[in-house]
């Protein structure tokens, strides 16, 4: 049959199967290692990374506390601004109510004023000094 320390063909091929096992688990170890080795530093940059991340995000809580307190601001100073105006509007209507009383005040001393000069035209004609009675 076999002469000693051969096998059978399946034997052989039972071995070969094993050795090229054996050797494929010896490189995925070194890939591994490969990249583990890789990730190390990978790693330590984020660890930076998130480190800076972590100030920013830490800067970008005072922000908004700031732009909250400002637009505190802004919502009180409208709020003065609306009573000011309301203020303003009486003021402007009291003002307008004066004018009005004004105007009546003055409408005689205007109709008084269009008399006067129809009476000194009236006079200056009559005289003979317009110019316009011959």
């Amino acid at each position: 049959m076999y002469a000693p320390g051969e096998g059978s063909p399946r034997e052989r091929q039972r071995l070969r199967k094993l050795a090229q096992a054996a050797m494929n688990a010896d490189q995925t170890v070194d890939q591994m290692e490969s990249i583990l080795s890789e990730i190390g530093p990978v790693l330590a940059g984020m660890s930076g990374t998130m480190g800076d991340l972590d100030n920013t995000i830490v800067k970008l809580e005072a922000s908004l506390d700031h732009l909250g307190t400002s637009l505190n601001s802004v919502d009180e100073t409208v709020a003065r601004m609306g009573a000011v105006v309301g203020r303003l509007e009486l003021v402007v209507d009291r003002v307008e109510s004066l004018v009005g009383v004004a105007e009546l005040a003055l409408r005689p001393l205007g109709a008084l004023e269009s008399a006067g000069r129809e009476v000194s035209r009236g006079v200056i004609g009559f005289l003979g000094f317009g110019g316009s009675h011959s």
